[in-house]
């Protein structure tokens, strides 16, 4: 057997917009994500995320699940909307009661609740007053974090701030292919800054109110290039993992930001968002560091290539290879050695910062067979991602534990319900849940701590 440390964690992740439903219930107001969702042509399917997987109401079946599967802890994220439906001023009491149930039931079976705060689904109050580009957004979500910390914090030690802020600065203010659906690229590094700047607001009013362990979520990936002998191919690297890696690591982690990537986006006007002591702000210590995984990326110096479609501002001149191996659903490239090489990575560049997998996963196309959902494309992935997992904790990297992405097939964002990534099959007319075969095996190894050598 290959076994795990035996304080090792296993559970499972998911995100309030791709599965609560009840948009309008309960005093919540329309986030960026209600709006985008219903703006023509920005959704696969014209879809929403209104009902999702309606687990608002059915929470205690879901959480039951968890159980069944022996999950020991479940990342989940709580909705601002819900909370505080102006994204500023008075509280929803009604929201937070939601989040009240949730933590307790989930302590009922024993499962660790860990909150992320921020997961994309910023009030629409506040991209009104520009969003992620408006320094009081920010603010306002510190303020937002000591309200939630005031009614959770007797029953929740772990926390994190925010999920992926790449995507939502360079998703949704870059390429306008996530909410809010702008297309700017000085708004998008604008985006960047005052994300940053809530997560260290965040931190400071959560430790301030008595949290114990607080943490952000990143989406970090292993950029290679496409050919390791080109001298230019290097410098292509260096500037995507500039854009991608380092300009949220190297100042959440002390170091600010990168020289490099500071001079490249200057290029799109001065950065006046960037205050005197912002930079300590950001800088305010974790205790952990959540790594969502998917696929490495490959990039070549093209001259005259274009820019693209705005994921990456001011890249121009660069080609990303497509992939040369099997992918998953979404076109992803199946390489675990991306997750043990990005670990160590981490564990080298930032060391002292405990590491989590906090999200993990593939979408495949799953075929439902009575009350059996074989999928053993999800199975090899998630072995081989969890070997690779196992590799970095041989070579010394600090990982505390793996939570699957996700426990539920769920709104994917803008691919809609066309993409499922769930260990628990859900159907959308019915609600019906069912295990899949993967969560079948991921309940054996959560068991046995251990993989079958």
């Amino acid at each position: 057997m290959i076994s795990f440390p035996d304080t090792f964690v296993w559970g499972a992740s998911t995100a309030a917009y791709q599965i609560e439903g009840a948009v309008d219930a309960d005093g919540r107001s329309p986030s960026i994500w209600d709006t985008f969702s219903r703006t023509p042509g920005a959704v696969a399917g014209g879809q929403t995320g209104d009902e999702a997987c309606d687990h608002y109401r059915r929470y205690r079946d879901d959480v039951a699940l968890m159980a069944d599967l022996g999950l020991r802890a479940y990342r989940f994220s709580i909705a601002w909307p819900r909370v505080r439906p102006g994204g500023d001023g008075p509280t929803n009491e009604r929201g937070l009661d939601f989040y009240d149930r949730l933590v307790d039931e989930l302590h009922r079976y024993g499962i660790t609740p860990m909150p992320t705060l921020y997961h994309w689904d910023l009030p629409q109050a506040l991209e009104d007053r520009g969003g992620w580009t408006n320094r009081r957004t920010a603010e306002a979500f510190a303020e937002y974090a000591t309200v939630v910390h005031d009614r959770l914090g007797d029953r929740v030690d772990c926390w994190t701030t925010l999920n992926e802020p790449w995507c939502s600065a360079y998703l949704g203010y870059g390429s306008g292919i996530h909410a809010p659906g702008r297309r700017d690229p000085a708004a998008a590094f604008a985006a960047v800054h005052h994300l940053l700047l809530a997560h260290g607001l965040g931190t400071q009013a959560l430790r301030a109110a008595g949290a114990r362990s607080v943490g952000l979520v990143v989406n970090p990936v292993a950029v290679r290039p496409d050919d390791p002998t080109s001298a230019a191919d290097a410098d292509a690297v260096r500037l995507i993992d500039g854009l991608h890696n380092r300009i949220f690591l190297d100042p959440v982690l002390g170091d600010g930001y990168p020289a490099d990537v500071l001079a490249h986006l200057s290029r799109f006007g001065e950065p006046t968002w960037l205050a005197e002591s912002d930079e300590k702000t950001i800088a305010a210590p974790i205790d952990l560091l959540g790594i969502n995984y998917y696929n490495p990326v490959y990039v070549a110096a093209r001259p005259g290539a274009p820019e693209g479609n705005g994921t990456y501002p001011g890249a121009a001149g660069i080609e990303f290879r497509a992939p040369t191996g099997p992918t998953t659903a979404m076109g992803w490239e199946i390489d675990p050695t991306g997750l043990s090489d990005l670990l160590r990575r981490l564990h080298h560049d930032y060391p002292g910062t405990p590491l989590w997998v906090t999200e993990n996963g593939g979408a495949f196309d799953d075929q439902v067979s009575g009350d059996h959902v074989p999928d053993d494309d999800r199975i090899s992935y998630l072995d081989g991602h969890l070997r690779a997992v196992h590799t970095a904790l041989r070579g010394g990297v600090d990982v505390r534990g793996y939570l699957a992405w996700s426990l539920l097939d769920n709104f994917e964002w803008a691919e809609g319900y066309s993409k499922r990534f769930g260990l628990v099959h859900v159907d959308y007319r019915t609600q019906r849940r069912t295990l899949k075969d993967s969560a079948h095996w991921y309940r054996s190894v959560i068991a046995r701590n251990a993989l079958p050598d």
